[in-house]
């Protein structure tokens, strides 16, 4: 997603309330070797962006940062939210290149859960791992999250991290024998 930026040259919270009233959001990006910028966008380019992204991929979500003369790649680390409004009022973005890996969170999505003989017989699915950190290129980040079909799990079933279908490219920084979904038995 392209998103169009503006370098600011303070950080003073005055400058930060007037450019919210302009109807722009202040930002950082951090770039891989230390040099931070301090940037802002406008608001609804960013809210109709961010609608884009399907729930809890945010994290695995490229950016191009274009801001007229300097193009970056970044990913979102962190969203800050008033905590009435909701209205956002500050991003941080992770200056990112495509020659060297990034660790991101992936998140592992469920599916077949309906077809689930377990589910089926009375019990109910407990996920205690919801994403696996991964170290990949950018480019090379799953846009969706993984996969995993549950649907042929019984009660006392489970499912690993090594169940996964991860493309060689991706490499896992977890123990592949932790246990990603199990189907329980209601007490």
């Amino acid at each position: 997603m392209k998103l169009s930026v503006s370098p600011r040259s303070s950080s003073k919270k005055s400058d930060a309330k007037r450019l919210r009233r302009e109807a722009r959001v202040p930002a950082v990006v951090y770039g891989a070797k230390g040099e931070n910028q301090n940037i802002s966008l406008p608001l609804d380019e960013l809210q109709a962006s961010l609608r884009q992204i399907p729930q809890g991929l945010l994290s695995t979500s490229l950016f191009t940062l274009h801001d007229g003369q300097k193009t970056y790649l970044a990913l979102i680390k962190e969203v800050q939210y008033h905590p009435v409004s909701y209205a956002i009022l500050h991003v941080d973005f992770l200056a990112v290149s495509d020659k060297e890996a990034v660790s991101v969170n992936v998140p592992i999505q469920i599916v077949g859960l309906a077809d689930c003989p377990g589910i089926k017989l009375g019990g109910f699915m407990r996920q205690p791992i919801r994403f696996v950190k991964v170290s990949c290129l950018p480019k090379e980040i799953p846009p969706r999250g993984f996969l995993l079909d549950v649907s042929s799990l019984n009660v006392g079933e489970s499912r690993r991290l090594s169940d996964l279908s991860i493309p060689p490219s991706v490499k896992p920084l977890a123990k592949m024998a932790e246990v990603v979904a199990v189907i329980a038995k209601k007490a």
